[in-house]
């Protein structure tokens, strides 16, 4: 094989192994903010968010109209915070679906949510991360939420 081809097909197969790790690390940084938000655990929740950073959720409204609602992660902290302990909120990851371009990444997370074991909403929550030295931090959050053409087993 040609010397400059074979160290090409090194370095392409050492990008791809690497991405494949990244990736690997940003869907264990999504699922220690589930086991938080599951567990009611705020302080597991913020140990993979970069401080307060704006969350999102697009929806249409009761007369049909499209709305974006825009709130602080420290809202979302709360209402786990605050949440009754004769509530379950237990939200379903469907896939991971993720994107990585050296610190940045995005992961997209079809989901069902279920409250108190009845099928209530299903969407898709969409994360923004940042590469901290080291460790993945979720930096944005947008989600969307209805409760129409949602295909629940």
């Amino acid at each position: 094989m040609n010397p400059k081809l074979f160290l090409l097909a090194i370095l392409f197969t050492s990008t791809i192994n690497a991405q494949v790790d990244e990736a690997a690390n940003v869907k264990e940084t999504i699922d220690t903010f589930f086991e938080g938000f599951h567990k009611g655990d705020t302080t597991l929740m913020k140990s993979v968010m970069m401080g307060k950073f704006k969350t999102q959720t697009a929806f249409k409204n009761k007369e049909g109209k499209d709305v974006l609602r825009t709130d602080e992660s420290s809202k979302l902290l709360k209402a786990i915070a605050q949440r009754p302990a004769n509530q379950k909120w237990d939200e379903r990851l469907k896939d991971y679906i993720i994107k990585v371009d050296g610190n940045m990444a995005n992961a997209w997370t079809p989901y069902e949510f279920w409250f108190n074991g009845d099928f209530s909403h299903c969407g898709v929550n969409s994360f923004q991360l940042f590469h901290d030295n080291g460790t993945w931090k979720i930096i944005y959050l947008i989600d969307t939420r209805q409760r129409a053409g949602c295909d629940v087993k």
